[in-house]
């Protein structure tokens, strides 16, 4: 079975927290891919308008960033599980609100995207911190293609489900049955916290060590420009793809296949990566990951019908993992070979992803502006392709960064 393939010297202790945050992780990715996804789609569906929809999506990027610069110092003085809960509370407040809002949604997009930023700042500030607190070097990579391959059967479940439940409740009773169940899957998650064990860290909060780690630490600043490109491609690519399946089709069920399609390729894609990535070979993977990724843009360009998008979906779903499993857990050492990592970890992984937030936030800005003088249908053409390059910088600072630690 797949949790058995921890090895024999890993402590029962160790195995709790690694399965119990699983189970958190799987949790949570499943009342997302379940509902929100389908934000985007109703917020266009509302205003036709795609502007609308990068805002909301730039509002949750930076509402994101904000969280980790003022709130960061909390997860050195507040149980990391508490902070975790309050992200859960406020992402189930944020769907409460798109169902209060209704036909007026799109008027709310900043708002709504600034609740539902914050909740992720608050979740992933205390998810990336545990991660790093349960894992090892040597079973970081179990951990992160363990995850990857939950969260694919979430991709498989969520998207699919949801669409059929919308379509086959017309109006808002299948939008309100879909925020209902996540709703109940993030309870869930919260009651798993419970048993989780909790952490304190000594010491006081200082933002500055891991930024000044940049001027002396080659790697720690190669990890944060990629990083920084990584958001460049994700700010647009993770609203514009879905978007452009649904005005493509205008059913949310070929949204939901399409995303079922992604998932299942996916998660043999991670199964793959579980059993064949090392530490040696690490590059090789992240290297053949975003070529494909990049590729399989110029098909999406010229896609128009469902199966298509699908393809599209398959291509995707393979070449993802082979990128970010062995991608997180190169960057998961970098910090823990950084200077004071064990006193100072909050702080390198919150500069991490105000890095990361920050590349979102400003491609989606540029694609805000791109709209304003280029036709709506040529910049996003333009923009896919433009976007699509983060990825294969990252994949040139990481392969220096590799280079650079086995020639150290």
């Amino acid at each position: 079975m797949l949790l058995n393939r921890l090895g024999q010297d890993v402590s029962d202790h160790e195995r709790k927290n690694l399965y119990l945050l699983l189970t958190i992780g799987l949790l949570y990715t499943l009342g997302i891919f379940l509902s929100n996804i389908f934000v985007n789609i109703f917020l266009w569906k509302q205003s036709e308008d795609i502007q609308v929809v990068a805002w909301y999506n730039l509002f949750i990027a930076l509402s994101q960033m904000i969280i980790y610069i003022v709130f960061g110092k909390w997860a050195k003085k507040i149980d990391r599980i508490l902070i975790l809960r309050a992200g859960i509370i406020l992402i189930s407040i944020f769907f409460i609100s798109v169902l209060a809002f209704g036909e007026n949604a799109a008027q709310f997009n900043y708002l709504l995207g600034s609740l539902l930023g914050a909740g992720y700042g608050f979740f992933w500030l205390a998810f990336n911190v545990l991660t790093f607190e349960v894992t090892e070097p040597y079973t970081r990579d179990f951990f992160n293609s363990t995850l990857g391959m939950l969260q694919s059967a979430s991709g498989m479940v969520g998207p699919i489900s949801a669409g059929f439940i919308i379509t086959v409740l017309e109006g808002y009773t299948g939008y309100l049955t879909i925020f209902f169940i996540s709703f109940i899957l993030f309870i869930l998650a919260v009651v798993c916290s419970f048993f989780i064990e909790r952490r304190q860290v000594e010491g006081n909060y200082s933002l500055r060590v891991a930024i000044n780690e940049r001027n002396k630490n080659p790697n720690w600043k190669m990890l944060l420009n990629a990083h920084f490109f990584q958001g460049t491609r994700e700010g647009v690519f993770l609203f514009l793809v879905g978007l452009l399946v649904y005005m493509g089709t205008t059913s949310e069920m070929t949204v939901g296949i399409y995303n079922f399609t992604y998932a299942v390729t996916s998660l043999l894609a991670y199964q793959l990566v579980a059993r064949v990535v090392t530490p040696s070979n690490r590059i090789k993977f992240i290297t053949v990951g975003v070529i494909s990724s990049y590729l399989s843009v110029f098909w999406l360009l010229i896609s128009d019908v469902p199966y298509e998008f699908y393809i599209y979906g398959a291509v995707i779903g393979i070449a993802f993992p082979l990128f970010f499993a062995p991608y997180m857990s190169i960057s998961y050492d970098v910090i823990g070979q950084a200077n004071q990592a064990r006193d100072y970890r909050i702080e390198y992984i919150i500069l991490r992803e105000i890095a990361l937030s920050f590349g979102r936030g400003t491609s989606l800005l540029l694609f805000i502006v791109g709209l304003l003088f280029i036709e709506q249908s040529t910049w996003i053409q333009y923009g896919l392709v433009i976007f699509g390059v983060g990825y294969l910088i990252v994949n040139l600072y990481l392969a220096k960064i590799v280079r650079y630690s086995s020639d150290s």
